[in-house]
């Protein structure tokens, strides 16, 4: 018999990771085992940009399908530099730092490992994602964090004062916000700067809904504060940008002196990405202005439409400036339990799959806030909210 601090060890007698099964794929399970309708993951249920999809499938029939070049296909490099540009007025050398991934999550994962060494600390803001935590610590790093509050999600200098040390590396920022559907604002992105440079440290920048924000806001880049150019990696990706999740393709835009690690991280990791996925995206980053407002306006529509709906029903909807998320509040229905068990039971009794907000904190996590997700179709939306509303009427 083992002993409790003992490595635990599989069937094949290796020793295991100690990573739980993500939030995600719990609440999936509970949702299709009760056929509820699931506003829990984060994607859209319809079929994306038809030209884009067009042009994917005449690149795979009539295109290269072999290896690309390891930092991704020249077209695909130089509309990032282009894209980044356009919306935000940066200068970028296509050849020496853009880098292309097979999603955003590789891209975290090779900027992770490429950047941290055993023992650098790295400061995470909580609510997080739930990559993050786990990477940091396969990369060896010590976890330092921030816990924003709701209904604002801000932190403080104090926060801030509390969380560096002589021994940061780097800050891992998301922004927009999954899941608390934050928006930063320039004053806090300053505040985060300055100690950034304060303290010698980089910045990893998770911007991947930098696309789609609401109601006239605008998304700043860490990267283009004052000082910040070379101390900053802009990872963004196509699922998000095009609705097309299940492509994952993502990128990775720095100086070169952080970007040569990182790809030295990703050829171990993937190598390339589908060429054909990377010409479609390339021609989809050229759009006109349009389609980029569309984007933001119609999950806006989206965002007001179940907001709308679940405040009818008695739920208090946090204010949602970004992504695909709407957080609200449960305490108004005296729920006696978490915000886990509230999730499961409204799985199982309404047939609504919502994912609990404390499952994106380590420490002091909330437990009265759950998220929905909104970039689904208006009847999907809609017939969540009549579900919801016939359970808590009988109530």
């Amino acid at each position: 018999m083992q002993n409790s601090g003992e490595p635990k060890t599989g069937f094949l007698g290796r020793r295991e990771l100690d990573l739980p099964v993500t939030i995600f794929e719990v609440m999936s399970r509970l949702s299709d085992e009760h056929k509820a309708i699931n506003l829990g993951q984060g994607f859209p249920d319809e079929r994306g940009p038809a030209d884009v999809l067009d042009v994917a499938a005449k690149a795979i029939l009539e295109g290269w399908n072999q290896y690309p070049p390891m930092m991704g296909t020249p077209d695909l490099r130089q509309a990032l530099a282009a894209h980044g540009r356009r919306f935000y007025g940066l200068d970028i050398d296509w050849k020496t730092e853009v880098l292309v991934t097979s999603g955003a999550t590789e891209a975290l994962t090779a900027s992770l490992l490429g950047l941290i060494e055993p023992g650098d600390e790295v400061v995470l803001f909580q609510p997080m994602y739930d990559s993050y935590l786990p990477i940091v610590r396969l990369a060896g790093g010590v976890p330092r964090f921030v816990s924003l509050k709701a209904p604002d999600w801000s932190f403080t200098r104090a926060d801030l004062e509390a969380a560096f040390s002589p021994k940061t590396k780097l800050v891992l920022i998301n922004d927009p916000l999954n899941p608390a559907a934050k928006v930063f604002t320039r004053a806090e992105l300053e505040l985060l700067a300055e100690f950034v440079q304060r303290f010698d440290a980089f910045a990893v920048c998770d911007e991947v809904y930098e696309h789609i924000v609401f109601d006239g806001r605008q998304h700043i880049p860490l990267m283009t504060l004052p000082g910040m150019r070379d101390r900053c990696l802009k990872i963004g990706s196509a699922g998000k940008t095009f609705s097309l999740t299940g492509w994952k393709v993502g990128y990775v835009t720095g100086a070169p002196h952080l970007l040569q690690p990182v790809a030295k991280a990703h050829q171990y990791i993937t190598f390339t990405t589908p060429p054909n996925l990377q010409t479609a995206v390339a021609y989809g980053l050229g759009k006109d202005d349009a389609y980029f407002a569309g984007l933001a306006g119609g999950l806006q529509a989206k965002r007001d439409r179940l907001a709308d709906g679940l405040r009818a029903v008695g739920f208090e909807v946090l204010p949602s400036a970004g992504t695909y998320f709407v957080v609200a509040d449960v305490s108004p229905f005296g729920f006696d339990g978490n915000d886990e068990a509230f999730c499961r039971r409204l799985t199982a009794e309404a047939g609504v799959t919502a994912i609990p907000v404390g499952a994106f904190f380590v420490q002091d996590a909330p437990r009265s806030f759950v998220r929905f997700c909104f970039s689904k179709r208006d009847e999907i939306l809609d017939g969540a909210v009549e579900r919801l509303r016939a359970h808590f009427s009988r109530k």
